[in-house]
């Protein structure tokens, strides 16, 4: 026989649980200093001028 479960309740954790997750993603994408966000864009437009130094003409 099957396990009976309260369907209500298993949604409820469902919703927490990506809740939880999505809580995660913002405090990755949001969570950081000005200092830390200027960082990481300088440190993408150091690459991107490299790499656009380093091309080849054709």
């Amino acid at each position: 026989m099957a396990e009976i479960i309260n369907l209500r309740r298993a949604r409820k954790a469902k919703a927490r649980i990506t809740a939880a997750a999505q809580a995660e993603a913002n405090r990755i994408a949001f969570g950081r200093t000005r200092a830390e966000r200027q960082a990481t864009a300088a440190d993408a437009d150091r690459a991107r001028r490299l790499l656009d130094g380093a091309k080849r003409e054709e």
